[in-house]
């Protein structure tokens, strides 16, 4: 098995000293699972939350056949894809959106802890409403990410939790006996005019983050650009509050919205929907700007994260302001908000053009840049 997990790759996320590919919570939660998904039929296995491909490769490498993965970030499903590929597991294992036929009928679930409750949340309720009435589920995770809340939203949906000893600052929450199951349904708030809609797990969830505010405090009345050929571009969308306020306040201008995240590209294409607004916006799953074509767009709006998984990191932004550059035309707008700890200015400088700060408050600086 180790021979296995420490071939897997991040690529291509991005890799990095001190950001892995594999860590303990994965090798407890195979270890913890070892004799159930020995017994197991073909398709009996899912797999939620795998980072990297670490549960489903270990799980095919142990003889689990016909198994089924959920992965949220876009970035996560390639490197699953490429180090199967690469080991020889690629016909062991078939992705799914996070909905009943990823889990239905299901008797063993490997479950990487999500951060946000919400976000466990949903996982819970959709396994508890589709999978087997005998289903076990081995939900795990670092313990400086664990807290007694998650035993508590587990309970929601399930009548036996059963906690593992701690191994190496990891822990499995064992959880049977599912009821009250649900499906995922999205937070819904009414903020400055506009509707929000926000999954589990997605950044900020149904609110309005005082950096996106500030961001759009300063846009321009009338960009250029909003066009079909040469449309609006909300970079790294979360719940697509951004690409819905450009929709509705630049009168029939176009949109494109993107984001790793499945569950921020399900959040932006239900905010537009409750702002009537599909017609005008395309959101879909992607690593950065990946699709669009270089030197075609003339503004791109940005509030970029930092965490990478838990991890926090400052690696993530440049690939994005580089990505941006690419696809943004010459004397084209990247319009950002970030944390002004983070300094990003110089590399603004750098990977795209002539930056000038526009706003700034105790945490948060807007930039403007022009593609050079």
């Amino acid at each position: 098995m180790n021979s296995i997990l420490s071939q897997l790759r991040r690529w291509p996320d991005v890799e990095a000293p001190g950001l892995v590919a594999v860590d303990a919570a994965d090798r407890l939660i195979l270890d913890e699972s070892a004799g159930l998904r020995a017994s197991a039929d073909a398709g009996d296995i899912v797999v939620i939350g795998d980072a990297y491909g670490a549960l489903t490769l270990g799980s095919a490498h142990s003889g689990g056949a016909s198994l089924r993965t959920h992965q949220d970030a876009f970035t996560g499903e390639h490197a699953l894809a490429s180090n199967a590929k690469r080991l020889g597991y690629s016909e062991c294992y078939t992705t799914h959106a996070l909905d009943a036929d990823l889990v239905r009928g299901a008797r063993v679930v490997l479950l990487r802890l999500p951060r946000s409750l919400d976000a466990l949340r949903d996982i819970a309720g959709l396994i508890a409403a589709h999978a087997d009435p005998n289903v076990v589920v081995f939900a795990g995770g670092r313990l400086k990410h664990m807290t007694v809340s998650m035993n508590s939203v587990l309970g929601e949906f399930f009548s036996r939790l059963d906690v593992t000893h701690a191994r190496q600052k990891s822990r499995v929450l064992v959880a049977r006996e599912p009821h009250d199951g649900c499906e995922p349904h999205p937070a819904a708030a009414h903020v400055e005019g506009l509707e929000i809609r926000a999954f589990g797990g997605v950044f900020a969830g149904a609110k309005l983050d005082i950096g996106t505010r500030l961001l759009l405090a300063h846009l321009p009345p009338a960009p250029i650009g909003g066009t079909p050929d040469d449309p609006f571009i909300d970079l790294a969308c979360g719940t697509g509050v951004i690409g819905a306020w450009m929709a509705t306040r630049y009168a029939n201008s176009y949109v494109y919205a993107c984001d790793q995240s499945a569950a921020a590209v399900a959040s932006a294409r239900a905010t537009m929907h409750a702002n009537d607004v599909t017609h005008r916006v395309e959101v879909v799953q992607d690593n950065a700007l990946s699709t669009r074509d270089t030197a075609s767009a003339s503004m791109i709006t940005l509030n970029p994260p930092f965490h990478s998984g838990a991890a926090v990191t400052d690696v993530l932004a440049p690939e994005l302001f580089a990505d941006a550059a690419r696809v943004l035309r010459p004397g084209g707008h990247l319009w950002s908000v970030w944390n002004s700890p983070m300094k990003y200015r110089s590399r603004l400088e750098q990977l795209v053009g002539p930056t000038q700060q526009i706003a700034r408050n105790a945490k948060f600086t807007v930039t403007l840049s022009t593609r050079r």
